[in-house]
């Protein structure tokens, strides 16, 4: 019995997808990718339908391609927001105010810098940036004085890398030449 259940369903099975291929080869192409639930598959032109996800805010995955106009847009609203907070601000604060994505910000800021729009002082997250022009044109060091200059005014060391003491270079110790001069004439006597 088991047996002719088997067969009889491997007997089904046969059939069923003969006759799904048989009403796939007889459609066409437009009805196959009409019926399909992403309503177009890969290489089907974008419709009205699936625009407002492209432009609206996403979690997760990559960014819609953005023109250059789109990202020089980004730049100049960057550029005219850094104009009106002297004080400079942090990346965060840039992507609140203008109501972007952190995904969105960091191709804008490097073109903006690289184009000399605004410049930056500090590093990582403690980053801060300001609208370029804000300043006399001068080095920090050449606003502040020279570092060294700073550490003969306050009497103290120059400091070097992370704020630590700049190292001595390491002194050889001197052989005790005297000592070996003495043994040497203490035992030929």
């Amino acid at each position: 019995m088991p047996t002719s259940l088997r067969s009889r369903l491997n007997e089904l099975a046969s059939t069923f997808a003969s006759s799904v291929l048989d009403a796939i080869r007889g459609s066409s192409v437009d009805e196959l990718l009409a019926g399909s639930p992403g309503g177009g598959g890969r290489g089907a032109p974008r419709t009205a339908e699936r625009t407002p996800a492209a432009k609206g805010r996403r979690r997760g995955g990559r960014l819609p391609r953005r023109s250059d106009g789109d990202i020089a847009n980004v730049i100049e609203q960057i550029a005219g927001l850094l104009r009106q907070h002297s004080g400079g601000l942090r990346a965060e604060q840039i992507r609140e105010k203008l109501g972007l994505l952190a995904k969105e910000l960091p191709r804008p800021l490097k073109e903006g810098l690289d184009g000399g729009r605004f410049r930056k002082s500090g590093q990582k997250r403690a980053t801060t940036y300001f609208a370029k022009g804000g300043s006399t044109g001068k080095s920090r060091a050449a606003r502040d004085g020279s570092s060294r200059q700073k550490a003969k005014a306050k009497g103290g060391r120059r400091r070097g890398k992370r704020g630590r003491p700049a190292e001595k270079p390491a002194e050889r110790p001197t052989e005790k030449r005297d000592a070996g001069a003495t043994n040497g004439s203490a035992q030929a006597s």
